[in-house]
């Protein structure tokens, strides 16, 4: 069982209206992996549940952690106060992460605030990808981060206003990608077509799981997802994402 633990802040920044960046120094930069999440605490008693958030950047040689998130509430609006030297609670790293990594064609895809996780992972494999990222609009946040990774950036934006007028699979289309492999964080919807597209490529795919979540720990069973086989833990056709995922084979989960 993980252990709760005070981290410090070092920066927090606005990215566009609603997403926030927040980096924090702490003992659970020094094993976490892509595609893992941390609880984050708030000060004040009136919120006891605390909010999971996916790492999106990993620095161990500062021990510190990036946290991407958007402003849904008045706990995720708490973090956007914080300033650096303030201390927050936070328990982690969370979840089961993107760790098989042995392929030579990997696609990554991130939709929304599934884009974060996206950028650890391209960092773990040293820009050798290609990205595929789907925005609303033009106003786009972490793009130069995967662009100095060395990664070949594709976009999709669902008004046109910057690369393909469509989804992450009509960018992947477009831009005519072959790939063995496709990692993807983002909206159930996507998740599905991503699953489908990868399937008739022949290609493997791994999906991170968004679902709201009480514990992160798996106690709770709050954040099951449908699978095809029988779970260990629950002994039907479910299991925990935050505990058994948030990374699962797109082929083991039901979309």
């Amino acid at each position: 069982m993980k252990e709760k633990e005070m981290g410090l802040v070092v920066a927090t920044n606005r990215l566009t209206e609603d997403i926030y960046a927040m980096e924090v120094r702490c003992k659970a930069a020094m094993t976490a992996l892509p595609g893992q999440f941390c609880n984050l605490y708030m000060e004040d008693g009136a919120h006891l549940l605390p909010r999971p958030i996916s790492i999106c950047k990993i620095n161990r040689t500062d021990s510190t952690l990036t946290f991407v998130y958007r402003v849904v509430g008045e706990g995720t609006k708490s973090f956007t106060k914080l300033a650096p030297n303030d201390s927050i609670a936070l328990m982690g790293p969370l979840g089961n992460g993107f760790t098989d990594l042995d392929y030579t064609k990997p696609v990554l895809v991130g939709g929304g605030v599934g884009i974060p996780p996206m950028l650890g992972l391209c960092q773990a494999l040293d820009g050798k990808c290609t990205v595929v990222l789907g925005y609303r609009n033009a106003d786009t946040f972490l793009l130069e981060e995967f662009e100095k990774t060395g990664a070949s950036v594709v976009i999709a934006t669902d008004d046109g206003s910057l690369g393909t007028h469509g989804t992450v699979v009509d960018a992947m289309k477009e831009a005519g990608l072959s790939y063995d492999v496709i990692y993807s964080c983002g909206p159930k919807p996507m998740l599905r077509a991503l699953k489908e597209t990868a399937a008739g490529a022949k290609a493997t795919c791994y999906v991170s799981m968004e679902e709201r979540m009480a514990c992160g720990v798996g106690a709770c069973l709050g954040c099951v997802c449908e699978t095809k086989d029988v779970d260990d833990h629950s002994k039907v056709h479910n299991t925990r994402i935050c505990k058994d995922g948030p990374v699962f084979l797109a082929e083991e989960v039901v979309l």
